[in-house]
C-alpha cells in the first residue's frame, strides 16, 4: 500500500475532507515513505533557546494541548481511485525527549545548540506516526536549555511552526497556571480546503489566471544542470550548506532596498535572476519562490500547509546594467503577490512550466526569504525564548524537500543576513552549493554598491 492509499474501511466520498490544492500538489511528488514528499525526511525543524526552569510535566500537557487546537498535527492524507482526501484522527500524546546536554566538549552553547538541532533536524519523521508533531529539550543546566520542534511537512509550514509556538506558550503558561489555555477558537486546515473548493470559480480568479496565462506563455522554470543526472534508484540524500554575509554587505542590501522602493527580497532576487542567467545562459529566468497561501485574516492563526509555490519570471533581456535588473524583479515580484492564486490552477493554464522537473539533468532551486511571522521574543510563565536562527553549521545529512534544492534567506534581528541551500548529494557536490553562494554573494554585493554596473 503506498503512502496515500486507503484502507479497506475508508468511509464514503460524501463523508470525506477534500485535499486542498497544495496537497494534491504534493500528492504529486509522492514516492512513498522513504522520499519524495511523502518521504520520512520531508520534516520541519525549528529551535529556540530557552531560558528559565522548565516545568516538563506542563510542556507536556502544553504539547498535547496544541494538538488537540490543530487538527491538522493529526491528520492523514488518503487517497484511492476516487482522488485524495484528509482523515482526522483523535488526538495522541507528543512525544517529548529530554536530553542533559551539560557541559559536553567544552564547545561554546550556542554551537552545540545548534549541534543538537540539526541532529533532530536529520532525524526521520514517518508521515504515518501521528501526531505531526515531536519536541526535544536539551538541558545544558537547570535554567538554560534548547526546545526543537519538530514537523512532517505536509502538515505544516514555515508560518505554522511560529503558530505552534506561540501557541505552546500560551498553552505551557495556562498550565503552569493550573489551567487550561483560553484561547480563541483556531480555524483548522480543513476550513481552508473546504473555502477553495467553494471558490474555485470566481470573477477575481478567471481575471488572475488570465493574468499569469500571460505572463508566462512559453514560460519554463529555469533549472540548473546538476553535477550528476538523477538515478531513479537512488533515494535522496539531502544537505544542507549554511552562511552568514557580513554585517557590511547585509547593511548595504537593506539599504539598497529603502533607497529603491524594493523588499529586501527583490533585492536578492534580482541577484538571483543574473545568477540563474549566468548559470544556464539563459536571459528570459524564472523560478519558484513561497508565499504564506493564507488569502483571508481567519486564516493567519492557523497551522496547515499553506505554503504557495509562486513563479517568478524575471526577462533579463535587453537589460544593460544591474540596476535594470532590480527595476524588472520589481514589477515581476508586485504583478505575481497581487496576481497570488494557487499553484496547482497556474500549472494547470501553464503545464510546459514545470517540465524541467522531468528532465533528470536539471535542478529546480527555489529561492526564498523566511517570513518570522510571530518572533518569539521575552518571557513567558517564567521562561524566555529566543529562535536560533543566526545559523552557520552545515550538514551533510538534513531534512529534505520532494525535488531539487532550496535556497532560503533570512534577515535576522541584528540586520544580518543569513541563508542556506539545501542540495541532494546524489546530484550535486557541497563545493557546487558553496560556489554559487559565493558567486551570489558577489552580484549582490555590487548590485547593492554599484547598480550602474553592466550586466555583462
Amino acid at each position: 500500500m503506498s503512502i496515500t492509499a486507503a484502507p479497506p474501511e475508508a468511509e464514503s466520498t460524501a463523508d470525506r475532507i477534500p485535499l486542498s490544492y497544495n496537497q494534491e500538489f504534493l500528492r504529486a511528488f509522492d514516492k512513498g515513505e522513504t522520499d519524495g514528499a511523502f518521504g520520512h525526511r520531508h520534516t520541519l525543524v525549528c529551535g529556540w533557546r530557552v531560558t528559565g526552569a522548565i516545568d516538563l510535566a506542563a510542556l507536556q500537557l502544553a504539547l498535547d494541548d496544541v494538538v488537540v487546537r490543530h487538527e491538522v498535527l493529526r491528520t492523514a492524507v488518503r487517497g484511492d481511485e476516487q482522488g485524495g482526501y484528509q482523515v482526522v484522527e483523535p488526538p495522541s500524546p507528543v512525544a517529548l525527549e529530554i536530553r542533559e546536554l551539560g557541559e559536553g566538549d567544552g564547545a561554546p552553547r550556542d554551537v552545540r545548540a545548534e549541534e543538537f538541532l540539526n541532529e533532530l533536524d536529520a532525524r526521520p519523521f514517518e508521515v504515518r506516526e501521528l501526531p505531526h508533531l515531536r519536541a526535544a529539550v536539551g538541558r545544558f543546566d537547570a535554567t538554560d536549555a534548547v526546545l526543537v520542534l519538530a514537523t512532517h511537512h505536509t502538515s505544516t509550514d514555515a508560518w505554522s511552526l511560529q503558530v505552534i509556538m506561540r501557541d505552546l506558550a500560551a498553552a505551557y503558561a495556562a498550565r503552569v497556571a493550573g489551567g487550561h489555555a483560553g484561547q480563541d477558537a483556531a480555524a483548522q486546515y480543513q476550513e481552508f480546503a473546504r473555502w477553495q473548493q467553494e471558490t474555485a470559480a470566481s470573477p477575481r480568479l478567471d481575471r488572475a489566471r488570465g493574468y499569469w496565462r500571460e505572463r508566462l506563455e512559453e514560460a519554463r522554470i529555469t533549472g540548473i544542470t546538476s553535477d550528476r543526472p538523477r538515478d531513479e534508484n537512488l533515494a535522496s540524500a539531502y544537505g544542507v550548506h549554511r552562511f552568514v554575509f557580513d554585517a557590511q554587505l547585509s547593511s548595504a542590501v537593506l539599504r539598497s532596498a529603502r533607497d529603491t522602493r524594493c523588499t529586501p527580497f527583490m533585492v536578492m532576487a534580482a541577484a538571483y535572476s543574473v545568477l540563474l542567467r549566468e548559470r544556464t545562459g539563459t536571459s528570459d529566468v524564472v523560478f519558484p519562490t513561497f508565499s504564506s497561501g493564507r488569502y483571508e485574516d481567519r486564516f493567519m492563526d492557523a497551522v496547515g500547509p499553506f505554503f504557495n509555490f509562486v513563479p517568478v519570471r524575471i526577462d533579463t533581456t535587453g537589460c544593460a546594467t544591474l540596476g535594470e535588473v532590480l527595476d524588472r524583479a520589481r514589477e515581476a515580484c508586485v504583478g505575481a503577490y497581487q496576481h497570488e492564486i494557487p499553484f496547482a490552477r497556474i500549472a494547470e493554464d501553464s503545464p510546459a512550466l514545470l517540465a524541467p522537473f522531468a528532465d533528470g539533468s536539471l535542478a529546480v532551486v527555489a529561492f526564498e526569504v523566511l517570513q518570522t511571522a510571530f518572533p518569539m521574543t521575552g518571557t513567558d510563565a517564567g521562561l524566555g525564548f529566543a529562535e536560533i536562527r543566526h545559523r552557520t553549521r552545515s550538514q551533510r545529512v538534513s531534512s529534505a524537500i520532494p525535488d531539487g534544492g532550496l535556497w532560503a534567506m533570512d534577515v535576522l534581528p541584528n540586520g544580518q543576513l543569513a541563508g542556506s541551500l539545501k542540495f541532494d548529494h546524489h546530484r550535486f557536490d557541497e563545493s557546487t552549493a558553496a560556489e554559487l553562494v559565493a558567486r551570489f554573494r558577489e552580484l549582490l554585493s555590487t548590485l547593492a554598491d554599484a547598480p550602474h554596473t553592466p550586466l555583462d
